[in-house]
């Protein structure tokens, strides 16, 4: 952790460019393990997004040099992922190419200002069943949009991805293309199969070439990548109108949300995968946040780090953020030298490629786990999960947070209690103990006393009867807002209507001030009702008795 203030502590220090030179024999063949994974993915990505396997390519060499150089995680690997290409797809729909480098653009910049504004420490409060829901819904989607590549048809025209992928299905069974369904199934059965057999081994990559020389050598007709540059295109603005800045916001804020929450997740990982990784959040955005910012100049989409990545970056034995930075190099490497070969890739061994990570990244061991749980883990689940592939992403985690939350208010709030308590009279004499226990009783308030269960005491506390005096234990209060405070001036005023004198122990100095702002305390401070103890507010209350019975 850098011990420079303001913006200055975001950027690389001594420890990081040190890291460097720890251990470069096993960054370096990590960086090419990497990158013979991330090859294949980064061609189906770019092609999925609607700018072509160009695009994924960029976004993998420029987004993953940069944010390996200035992210919060040493062994993060970023690039285009199958959630990005989820939210890219209806912009692209919208405002065509041009759109989707205008959204990155002011994605790097909103993730800048979430560095500056050290909002990184908060993403960790996304529920889980939240992560596992809109993650179940990406791979929903990221299957269905491979389903007209995987057919061998045009993509039909439409926004919503399931009625394009039904189309493709009528389309396929008037003019059925076999070839391209055994090449796509052909490989993601390779991809599937020999993961499980032997994980190191990077299979979608061997599944790819088998099929490019499978096709190369029968001169099988199917649809190939096309041609590539064989250089990285200069830097350009020419893609910028501001025009349309004011209706790309939301699709921007969007993009960075979702940046910010699968970067961290990924650099949570990595840290669990490691001995002594920590990464730091805020530098985290601010690296995705520069790799966004500069991805677009080049005509690459919005990245973000990926958990296959750099599951496989920490399996394959990296150690510093060299390994993200070799990996890079060696796709750039690979687009100057073999862009011919890379281009005779068949596009329907690509859609195995995205079909088999879509299954992959389903964890049904999580995901069963989380249904047998809890209802509300489960609702949150599948609802966040629905809305993803019926809405958007954006749509279904805002819809999945605010579920989520309502659900746990709900919880916290059954555990809020009032019980009436026994006094302690061992005290006193006999027949005092018998006035205390004809006109006096104790309540005592455990938990929360906030909005979501502050009325239930209303209920409880205006039903006394036939006392004269009412103490309020409040020393086992979790918490009070405006609210719960509220509601207690009400029953408290309800209750002296009624003759019945109320006294208060035991008050929280943090909950005085809340009490004070609604000049509740200040009241009853003034009447000499408020107590340290409980104690005392008995002697007080045998007082206020011993008063009304001289009267």
């Amino acid at each position: 952790m850098s011990t420079r203030g303001g913006a200055w502590s975001l950027l690389p220090g001594k420890p990081e460019l040190m890291s460097l030179a720890r251990s470069p024999r096993h960054d370096l063949v990590a960086g090419v393990t990497v990158a013979i994974v991330a090859l294949p993915l980064a061609l189906g990505f770019g092609i999925a997004s609607g700018l072509g396997a160009a695009a994924g390519l960029v976004t993998a060499i420029v987004a993953g040099a940069v944010a390996a150089v200035f992210g919060g995680s040493s062994l993060q690997v970023s690039g285009p992922t199958g959630a990005m290409t989820v939210v890219l797809v209806p912009i692209v729909a919208v405002h065509g190419p041009a759109g989707v480098l205008t959204v990155g653009l002011m994605a790097g910049v909103l993730l800048i200002g979430l560095a500056l504004a050290r909002a990184g420490r908060y993403m960790r409060y996304v529920p889980v069943p939240v992560v596992e829901g809109f993650t179940l819904g990406i791979a929903g989607v990221i299957a269905l949009q491979q389903i007209p590549a995987a057919l061998g048809v045009p993509t039909p025209h439409g926004e919503q991805i399931a009625l394009v992928a039904v189309r493709a299905v009528a389309d396929f069974a008037g003019h059925p293309n076999w070839r391209a369904v055994a090449l796509s199934v052909g490989v993601a059965l390779v991809m599937l199969v020999g993961g499980r057999w032997r994980p190191k081994v990077p299979f979608s990559l061997i599944a790819v070439v088998a099929a490019t020389l499978v096709v190369w050598a029968a001169d099988l007709p199917v649809a190939r990548i096309g041609a590539l540059p064989s250089t990285l295109p200069l830097p350009s603005l020419g893609f910028l109108d501001p025009s349309t800045l004011t209706a790309l916001v939301p699709s921007a804020v969007a993009v960075a949300a979702l940046a910010a929450l699968e970067s961290l997740l990924s650099a949570t990982v990595a840290d669990a995968m490691s001995i002594d990784e920590h990464h730091d959040p805020d530098k985290e955005l601010f690296g995705q946040g520069l790799a966004n910012l500069v991805t677009p100049l080049f005509g690459g989409v919005p990245a973000t780090a990926a958990i296959a990545r750099t599951a496989v970056n920490v399996r394959a034995g990296a150690r510093s953020r060299l390994a993200a930075l070799s990996h890079a190099l060696v796709l750039a490497v690979i687009v100057f030298t073999a862009a011919p070969l890379v281009g005779a890739i068949p596009i329907a061994a690509l859609a195995g490629v995205l079909l088999a990570t879509a299954i992959r990244m389903v964890e049904v061991g999580a995901v069963l786990a989380l249904l047998r749980s809890t209802r509300s883990d489960a609702l949150v689940l599948v609802l966040t999960a629905v809305t993803t592939l019926a809405l958007d992403l954006v749509t279904a985690v805002i819809v999945g947070l605010v579920v989520a939350g309502g659900l746990a208010l709900r919880t916290i709030a059954g555990t809020a209690r009032l019980e009436q308590v026994d006094l302690d009279h061992s005290h006193h004499a006999q027949e005092e103990q018998a006035l205390l226990a004809e006109h006096i009783v104790a309540y005592r308030l455990d938990g929360p006393l906030f909005f979501a269960a502050a009325y239930r005491f209303l209920l409880e506390l205006t039903e006394i009867a036939d006392v004269k005096v009412v103490i309020l234990r409040m020393s086992r209060v979790s918490t009070i807002d405006a609210t719960g405070a509220l509601v207690l001036r009400d029953v408290i005023g309800r209750l002296e209507h009624r003759g019945i004198a109320v006294l208060v122990s035991g008050v929280k100095p943090g909950h005085e001030r809340v009490l004070d702002a609604l000049g509740l305390a200040t009241r009853l401070g003034d009447l000499g009702r408020v107590f340290a103890s409980t104690p005392e507010a008995i002697e007080h209350a045998r007082v206020l008795l011993h008063q009304h019975d001289d009267c």
